[in-house]
């Protein structure tokens, strides 16, 4: 008996790829093209840089836990006007010392934890660095600082920054907080009633006298402001002098605001280094 010869084999019929009616073609979902927008390619970038370089932590060589444990947040008893934090408690209204001399425009100044060495990481990645990932705890801490005026709020507007800051930045920290606090509180944010009217220098290394005068007629209210008659807290990342806050709420009094109460992420206590 010979071998048969591959010339006797039966042919088979090979069929185009077209024709298969296997379940494992009918199953596979059609995909639908994503669009590369602007965000979506910021959001690709961003995950392959923290990849490639991961972020430091919030806190510089502690576990987060162990950072916030050393945060001095802020509570009662405090200045009834610009919520500087007594030691002890000396009764109902009680002022600083600098308030009793000379009482600030706005109704009253709250923060959620002190401005200083346990702190200064986690405030500046914010403030600089972009860094949102305790917003969520920001926006808790300063609603608890600022409960009693936020109760009475009508509208919550933060500090502005001038365009040309906005740019160099790309992003408001302030307005970043005045999101979160509004979402929690179901306020309404106005960004649009106060403007900077012009660029400042850094406060950094001001003195009081010399940062009232740096932010004098820095501010003014949009033609189409509507703050008239209503009760606004007023947001801003760092309380320092109050100069800033005190230069907002004079506009916001003169666009006849019925009061203003305002709240802050930290302030700077006696003896802690002034934020740049």
């Amino acid at each position: 008996m010979g071998e048969k010869k591959a010339g006797n084999l039966p042919r088979t019929k090979i069929e185009p790829l077209a024709t298969f009616k296997t379940p494992m073609f009918k199953s596979w979902p059609r995909m639908k093209a994503v669009p590369l927008t602007a965000t979506t390619l910021k959001s690709i970038g961003g995950r392959v840089i923290d990849t490639i370089l991961p972020p430091m932590g919030l806190f510089p060589g502690l576990d987060p836990q162990l950072g916030w444990a050393d945060v001095t947040f802020i509570d009662d008893p405090c200045c009834a006007a610009c919520g500087f934090p007594f030691e002890f408690d000396m009764g109902d209204d009680a002022l600083c010392g600098r308030c009793t001399s000379k009482r600030p425009r706005y109704r009253s100044a709250r923060s959620a934890f002190a401005y200083n060495d346990a702190s200064r990481s986690v405030v500046l990645a914010f403030k600089h660095g972009g860094r949102t990932e305790a917003l969520s705890m920001f926006a808790r801490q300063m609603r608890r600082a600022g409960r009693d005026g936020l109760s009475k709020a009508d509208v919550i507007i933060p500090v502005p920054l001038h365009y040309s800051r906005l740019t160099q930045r790309r992003y408001n920290q302030s307005a970043i907080l005045a999101g979160a606090i509004a979402k929690l509180c179901r306020l309404p944010v106005d960004t649009h009633s106060l403007t900077r009217a012009r660029a400042t220098k850094t406060q950094g290394g001001l003195s009081y006298s010399g940062r009232r005068r740096n932010v004098r007629g820095a501010f003014r209210l949009s033609p189409k402001a509507s703050v008239g008659g209503k009760t606004v807290v007023l947001i801003d990342d760092v309380f320092t002098t109050g100069a800033t806050l005190e230069a907002c709420t004079q506009c916001l009094y003169k666009g006849g605001a019925k009061s203003v109460h305002a709240l802050t992420l930290a302030r700077v206590v006696k003896g802690a280094a002034l934020p740049t």
